[in-house]
C-alpha cells in the first residue's frame, strides 16, 4: 500500500539486530514500558511511500528515499505527522535537518546516553559532551523540530528515538499517525478504536 508522505513527518523505526535491541534496552526507564522504536527520521521531500526522501543519521547524515533503506528489510517503520505547524515552521525543520547531510555520526554521543542512562536518564554526560557536530538519529530529529520551537517533552540534546515516539503517540492533538509500525513491504494494522 503506498502512502503519501509530507515534509516534517517523522520516521520512527524499530530494527531486529543487536544494536537496536541495546538502543531499546538502555533508552527504557526505571518503570517505563517497552522501547517501541530503536531510530528515526525525518521526511524532507514528500510524495508517496515509494518516492519520498528522509534524511537519517545513519554512519553520516543521510538524504536518501525512505524505501532505498526499508523496503525489503525487516525494520518496521512508522510515520508520524505534525498536526499544528505552518508551512513556514515545516521549512525551517526541513532545512536545518538538511544542513546536517554529510556530518560524521556522532558515536561518541551513543556512549554519553549509556552514561546518563546509568544516572536513570539525566541529562548529564549528554550536556556536557557538547558533541552538536556529531549528530546521532534523535539528536537530528529534535534540533530540527526545536527550530521550529517544538520539543518533545525533553531538551533537544536529549532526546532518544524512544522520547519522540512516547511524545508523538501521546499527544494526538499535535501529531497524528501517518503508518503504524510495520514493515514496508507489508499493509500496516490499523489502530483498534479507543
Amino acid at each position: 500500500m503506498d502512502q503519501m508522505l509530507l515534509s516534517g513527518d517523522i520516521v520512527l523505526t524499530r530494527g531486529s539486530g543487536f544494536v537496536s535491541r541495546a538502543i531499546r534496552f538502555f533508552t527504557r526507564h526505571i518503570g517505563e514500558s517497552r522501547t517501541k522504536v530503536s531510530h528515526v527520521g525525518l521526511v524532507v521531500q514528500g510524495g508517496m511511500l515509494q518516492k519520498a526522501v528522509v534524511v537519517e543519521a545513519l554512519r553520516t547524515v543521510e538524504r536518501h528515499r525512505l524505501i532505498d533503506e526499508y523496503g525489503g528489510q525487516r525494520d518496521e517503520v512508522a510515520i508520524y505527522r505534525p498536526t499544528r505547524l505552518t508551512r513556514a515552521e515545516l521549512q525551517r525543520i526541513v532545512t536545518t535537518a538538511n544542513d546536517y547531510v554529510g556530518k560524521s555520526y556522532g558515536y561518541g554521543k551513543i556512549a554519553l546516553h549509556a552514561l546518563d542512562w546509568v544516572l536513570q536518564g539525566a541529562y548529564v554526560f549528554r550536556r556536557l559532551g557538547r558533541m552538536d557536530e556529531y549528530p546521532i538519529c534523535s539528536w537530528l530529529v529534535a534540533h530540527a523540530y526545536a527550530a521550529a520551537g517544538v520539543h518533545f517533552g525533553v531538551d533537544a540534546g536529549a532526546a532518544s528515538p524512544d522520547d519522540i515516539w512516547d511524545y508523538v503517540t501521546t499527544h494526538p492533538g499535535e501529531f497524528e499517525c501517518v503508518r503504524e509500525l510495520a514493515r514496508v513491504d507489508e499493509a500496516p494494522a490499523r489502530r483498534a478504536a479507543a
